[in-house]
């Protein structure tokens, strides 16, 4: 039953693997090393989405603690490929915090935004605070509309001044936060593309250039007309799942430019 594992419908597993390879290998294309979680057990069918396990910061990751039941103990696994790269744990989200990565995002480098939902209750966003406080860092946090499921599937960063927001999902707050940090925010003209097709779910491969699911003629154009530049994947199979490039990837670091 794929509901029962929060997927759309079931996959051809021969074709969705076909194209994470398709889409590890578009970043080692443009330079970026791909690390793989490889768990000693047959993975859980949500393991792939790396995105949702972790949030890094310079001094280490926040291991999250999913709040869905299916979910629940993928971190560990998350957890052991981390150590294998020498990458230490910054902090476990313990106690009654629930917490998924794609909630959060780093707006400049001394502030981070969290979103509060049902991915990610107060108890964990006061973890992080006090974390995150420790090397200088404010947390901004606020509250996710009703319909939406994480921070990163209403706000997502095409270079460092330049924000590109889903209309009707992003707080008021977060926006002024946004602005305040320098950023230009640009909202989607048309989402029936990135609800169809991911077209909203790219990660950020360097300065206005990205890696996005292939088929999106509307939103590819409107991303190009804010010069950026779109390298593209079939995702399609991968999206029954419920999750495309962004929630696939756990990104560990990254150079600053």
């Amino acid at each position: 039953d794929p509901n029962a594992v929060q997927m759309v419908e079931a996959l051809d597993i021969d074709k969705a693997q076909a194209q994470h390879d398709a889409i590890a290998q578009a970043y080692r294309d443009h330079g970026v090393t791909v690390h793989y979680v490889n768990p000693p057990t047959t993975p859980t069918p949500n393991q792939m989405f790396c995105a949702d396990l972790m949030f890094m910061t310079p001094e280490g990751c926040i291991l999250a603690r999913p709040a869905s039941d299916v979910r629940a103990g993928e971190e560990r696994h998350l957890a052991a490929a981390l150590a294998r790269e020498g990458v230490p744990i910054l902090r476990s989200i313990s106690g009654r915090g629930v917490f998924e990565g794609a909630d959060a995002a780093w707006i400049t480098p001394t502030q981070v935004m969290v979103g509060r939902g049902i991915r990610t209750n107060q108890a964990a966003i006061e973890q992080m605070r006090a974390v995150l406080a420790e090397s200088g860092v404010e947390v901004i946090a606020f509250d996710m509309p009703i319909g939406t499921m994480h921070l990163q599937g209403m706000v997502r960063f095409a270079d460092h001044n330049l924000a590109l927001a889903w209309p009707l999902r992003l707080a008021y707050h977060a926006v002024e936060a946004l602005k305040a940090a320098g950023y230009r925010v640009e909202f989607l003209p048309d989402v029936d593309e990135s609800i169809h097709n991911a077209a909203f779910n790219f990660v950020t491969l360097g300065p206005r250039k990205i890696l996005m699911a292939a088929g999106n003629p509307k939103t590819q154009q409107f991303y190009e007309g804010l010069d950026i530049e779109c390298v593209t994947v079939n995702v399609e199979e991968l999206y029954k799942a419920a999750g495309s490039i962004g929630c696939l990837s756990g990104i560990v670091a990254r150079e600053r430019v």
